[in-house]
Parts: structure tokens; C-alpha cells; sequence
């Protein structure tokens, strides 16, 4: 399925055709001892297959024709497949042009093997010029040795010279009957359209990653090789649907893992991070944890794997969770690692927006890496821009918050100095503003948007804390009672100082949330002073207090000094007095309700 240099031999993936004898044991890479032979052995190229078992069955044979594909899929392959399929013939003497080839025919070993006398291979990126073009148009005249064809294969056919492709043109289209052309190049848009019309041209489409995980697994089977399912998916991956690709980075695996090929040793091999904690990676960034996201990093990165590579995985999530969102049976492809289809869904939530403009600075990021003097400190700078950017405002967010503040603005004309009529518009934009000068006198005022959502202003520290209970956000309504020490609050400010062990992030989502409860933004700073105390510290100074001044009440004094060993445990304010009870006595005075507990009872 590879292009591989032309000495190659080979032999069929399911056995069809019989090895080539190997001398002094010589070992194979996988990706000559598994090259494909026929066209059932082709993966991937079902709808060139199609057309040409049409096109021979009818006998529509063309004069030539032009494969073109990226590296790996099998463009000189299907190239020479194509040439024996041309002349192929039994021994008995039967036999004509086809594409069924159930076994091997009198000419096919030769010219798997490229040593046919009429099946002629040309390498163009070594043979560019017009004299190596004649010398092979000068022999097209003369009828085959033995074959039924003369086939010329030209490989990388756009490496030609200007010159030589001129030189092609009267050949190319009135051939003699006996004569076939196969051009094989990467670079298609390189050839002239005058080549290009006298051919039928095949495009050769990277194999899927499923079919070439199943191809990989046949292989690991037929070599008695134990793979693990995350490690074939690595290596596809890795191989971007080049079969000769994927079959050269398992031969590698299989030497690296000794005869094993475990999705560990793949990414050692290949400077991968493990998918799992890529996704950590990720979840820090996008909720802003900086610390963590640097850790992470340093760690990945202290294991092997490649900054840029790193950067690129980040790149590669954001872009499944975005197709998540869209196409949620993106999960079921077998390139997908388990950890992503179960974590994935985690990060669904997160906005298009959002996730495009991780997708953006990420790929911008690859660039920047590449071009730095050191890779690391250039991925660093991406991943803190990459958290900070992700609690910013969307730019639809920026805009509505443009609107609003100008729609506040009170717009003032006056004449100006010299006297012309004109004005001057002062237009706020809540960071700098803008004078515009020489407009009319009289400028049509911006009604405010009736759907915008108005501003919401908190006074007290305390309202904040009932603001997030209303909203239901149970974990920072916690925080904000146990681990911060309140130094400043006011409307649009607030500084506060942490107490230990409190969430490295405590400030970030105090601000986030205020902007999305409040629609402004807040100047969220840590302090050092060292503040109030918790809400928590004071409710339980409270507590405390109440409790002292309720042992000092003459009643429970009496009640302690009647049960001895019960002490009070809880304490209940009531909305009204407690009236006595049927033996006229009261529990408080106070509007107290009292909870005593014996502790000699069982």
C-alpha cells in the first residue's frame, strides 16, 4: 500500500501470492513484506477500484493514467498492480487485461519485483530532464518483449522540466496501442493542464483511521504481535492516514516495546503526552487555574514530551470538543482515545465562542513555537495567555457591554470656538475616551437596548454572599463564608486576604461570577492586610457569645444545677414570646428556645 523503492518485493497480506525468497535471512520491514498485490488488497480506494473494474470489464481502457495523493497511500503500488492487471496471463496461455487476479499469472512476479522487461519505471525527481524524457519516447514505438503492454510508471511526474513535459505532450495523446502511461506525483497542481487533460486521473484519499487501526490489527495478528488498542490508535493518528506511514511507525513500536506495543511505549517513542493528562491540561486552562496549568506542563514536559507537540494536542481536543458540540457520534470513532470520549463530554458546556478562541491562540501559539529561540518558554507564554483569555469577555459580551455604557452616557453639544457650528461627542468606551470633532450640532441620541440586562449593584459583602446562595452556586457561597478575610468592600471593589488553603482561584471566580450577576466588571484584588475575620469566625464568635450569656440566665442556671452532667447543645431563636407551659413556667424570657441533654441518659 506504500511507495517504496522500486527494488522492493512483495507479498500479499492474506497470503494470496507466495513470498519472495529472502537470502541470508534478511529481515523485511512491515511495510514491504505486507505490500499489497492486488487490488482486493488495496484499503481504502473502494471508488478507484470501482472505476477501473468498470472501465476493464467494458473495455474503456485509457492511454494513461494520473494517481495523485499524499505520501504513503499507495500511488506506485496501484501503479504496478495496474501494470500487471494489463498484461496479465496463465500459463496455459489464456488471460486478458482485468483486475481479478486470483492467482499469479505468468508475468506478475516480475513485475511486483520491477524487473520486466515492458514494464518500465522512471523516478522523475532524478531523471528531470528532456534527454531522459526522448530517450524513453524513442523506445515507446517498439512492440513489447513478451507482455501484452509496454506500461511506463513515472513517479513524482511533476519534477519534470518545462521542457521534458513538452516533449510528452504528442506521445501522450496518440500513443501506439500497445503503450500505457501511469503517472504517480504529491504535488498534482504542479502539473500542466495540457498533461493533466490527456490522462484519467484518480485521486488516492488518506485512509480513515478505523479502517487503518483494522489494517494495523490484522498485521499485529499475522505477526503474532501483542498491540494494545490505545497504542494502534496513537500510531494512526500519528501516520495521518498514510498506510506506509502507520506500517513504519509499528515496526518501530514492535522493536521499542520488544515484540509488545503498549500506548505508553508509543508515546515515549513519538514524544507524546498521555491523552489523560492533556485533558488536564485543558480543564486547568479553561477554568483559569494558572498554577496548576504550569505544574501540569512542567510535568509533561519534564517526562519527554515535546512542547510543541503539547501545544498541538491542546489544539486537537479543543477541536473535538468543538465537533462534540456539533456532532455528538464524533466519540464512536476508534481514533478516540477512551479518556477523551469520557472526559469529553465534561467540556460540552463550554461556549462555541470560547472554544474557538482556544482553538485560535493555540494555533497561533504553534507558530510562535516554532520560530522561538526556546520552544518551553514559548508554549509557557501560550498556556498563561490561553488561561487568561478564558475569562475574558466574548467580543458579543464586549459589544453589548460597549452599548450600554454608551446608551448611559449623557451626549453633550456645544458650539465650538471658532464658531462654524460644529460639536464635540465624547463617546466612553469604560477604558479611554474618544473626543470626535467637526460633526453636526445636533447628534440623534442612542436609545438603550430595552433586552440588555441592566446593571446590578451589591453594598455589602453580605449581599454578595445572599446573591450567590440565590443563585445557587453552593461551592462559592462556602468559600465566600470559610476561606476569605474581607479587607475592602465597596460597588465595583473588592479586596480581600486568603486564608490557608483556600482555592488558588478564589479571586478569578469571585470576578467572573460578579460580572455575570452584576453585567459589569468588578476589580477583584488579594490583599495582604490581613482583614476580617470569616463569616464563619464571626458566626461562631456569635454563637459562642450567645451560649456564655445564656448559662448566665437564672433559669438554665437552675436547669444545669438539676441535671447535673447536661450541658446545652443547641440554641433557637422564636419569633414570639414562649408562654408558660401548664405548670406556669417559662423555657425564656429572652424569646429563646433551649435544647438541654443529659448525658446519663441513654
Amino acid at each position: 500500500m506504500s511507495d517504496t523503492p522500486a527494488s522492493d518485493t512483495g507479498s500479499s497480506l492474506f497470503g494470496d501470492l507466495p513470498s519472495a525468497p529472502q537470502t541470508g535471512g534478511a529481515y523485511r520491514v512491515l511495510a514491504r513484506k505486507y505490500r499489497p498485490q492486488t487490488f482486493t488488497d488495496l484499503i481504502g480506494q473502494e471508488a478507484m477500484v470501482r472505476t477501473l473494474s468498470n472501465a476493464f470489464d467494458t473495455g474503456r481502457i485509457p492511454q494513461a493514467w494520473m494517481l495523485t495523493g499524499v505520501r504513503g497511500v499507495g500511488k506506485t503500488t496501484t501503479a504496478r498492480i495496474l501494470a500487471r492487471g494489463l498484461n496479465y496471463l496463465l500459463p496455459d496461455g489464456t488471460g486478458a487485461p482485468t483486475i481479478h487476479m486470483p492467482v499469479e499469472g505468468v508475468h506478475c512476479r516480475a513485475i511486483m519485483e520491477s524487473r520486466h522487461l515492458d514494464v518500465l519505471e522512471m523516478d522523475a525527481a532524478s531523471h528531470t530532464g528532456i534527454d531522459d524524457v526522448k530517450q524513453l519516447t524513442d523506445g515507446v514505438r517498439y512492440s513489447p518483449a513478451s507482455a501484452c503492454y509496454k506500461v511506463y510508471i513515472i513517479d513524482e511526474v511533476h519534477m519534470l522540466s518545462d521542457k521534458a513535459f513538452n516533449a510528452f505532450l504528442k506521445t501522450l495523446e496518440e500513443p501506439p496501442p500497445h503503450a500505457k502511461f501511469i503517472f504517480a506525483t504529491t504535488e498534482i497542481r504542479k502539473v500542466p493542464v495540457t498533461i493533466l487533460s490527456r490522462c484519467q486521473r484518480f485521486d488516492l484519499r488518506r485512509v480513515d483511521a478505523d479502517m487503518l487501526i483494522a489494517h494495523l490489527k490484522k498485521i499485529c495478528a499475522a505477526e503474532l504481535v501483542k498491540a494494545e488498542d490505545d497504542a494502534l490508535a496513537l500510531i494512526a493518528r500519528a501516520a495521518e492516514g498514510s498506510v506506509r506511514d502507520a506500517l513504519s511507525l509499528l515496526d518501530q513500536a514492535i522493536a521499542h516495546g520488544a515484540g509488545t506495543v503498549e500506548a505508553e511505549t508509543v508515546r515515549v517513542m513519538l514524544g507524546l503526552a498521555d491523552r489523560a493528562r492533556i485533558i488536564d491540561l485543558f480543564d486547568h486552562l479553561m477554568h483559569g487555574r494558572m498554577h496548576d496549568a504550569l505544574m501540569e506542563f512542567k510535568a509533561q514536559y519534564d517526562l519527554g514530551a515535546d512542547p510543541r507537540q503539547i501545544i498541538a494536542d491542546l489544539a486537537e481536543f479543543s477541536h473535538f470538543i468543538t465537533r462534540l458540540k456539533v456532532v455528538p457520534d464524533a466519540a464512536i470513532s476508534q481514533d478516540v482515545t477512551e479518556a477523551e470520549r469520557t472526559r469529553g463530554k465534561n467540556f460540552i458546556s463550554l461556549p462555541m465562542n470560547v472554544l474557538s478562541r482556544a482553538w485560535q491562540i493555540l494555533l497561533k501559539g504553534l507558530s510562535e513555537i516554532d520560530s522561538a529561540p526556546r520552544p518551553v518558554t514559548a508554549a509557557e507564554m501560550v498556556l498563561i495567555r490561553l488561561a487568561y483569555a478564558a475569562d475574558l469577555p466574548t467580543p458579543d459580551e464586549a459589544l453589548r457591554r460597549l452599548k450600554q455604557e454608551g446608551a448611559s452616557q449623557p451626549q453633550a453639544s456645544s458650539s465650538s470656538p471658532s464658531g462654524n457650528g460644529t460639536s464635540a461627542r465624547r463617546v466612553s468606551n469604560g477604558a479611554k475616551t474618544i473626543a470626535a470633532r467637526g460633526e453636526p450640532a445636533s447628534l440623534p441620541q442612542i436609545a438603550p437596548d430595552a433586552q440588555a440586562p441592566q446593571a446590578l449593584k451589591l453594598n455589602s459583602f453580605e449581599a454578595f454572599v445572599a446573591l450567590a446562595h440565590e443563585k445557587r452556586d453552593i461551592t462559592l457561597k462556602t468559600a465566600l463564608e470559610r476561606d476569605l478575610r474581607l479587607v475592602r468592600f465597596e460597588d465595583g471593589r473588592m479586596e480581600f486576604s486568603p486564608v490557608e488553603g483556600a482555592s488558588s482561584d478564589l479571586a478569578a471566580t469571585i470576578s467572573k461570577r460578579l460580572y455575570e450577576w452584576t453585567n459589569r466588571r468588578w476589580v477583584v484584588a488579594i490583599s495582604s492586610d490581613k482583614g476580617q475575620a470569616t463569616l464563619c469566625e464571626k458566626a461562631e464568635a456569635a454563637k459562642a457569645e450567645k451560649l456564655n450569656d445564656v448559662r448566665m440566665h437564672p433559669i438554665i442556671k437552675a436547669a444545669l444545677a438539676a441535671f447535673p452532667g447536661a450541658e446545652i447543645v443547641d440554641i433557637r431563636e422564636v419569633a414570639t414570646r414562649i408562654e408558660a407551659t401548664d405548670n406556669n413556667d417559662e423555657l425564656s424570657e429572652d424569646g429563646f428556645d433551649f435544647t438541654l441533654l443529659d448525658r446519663d441518659d441513654d
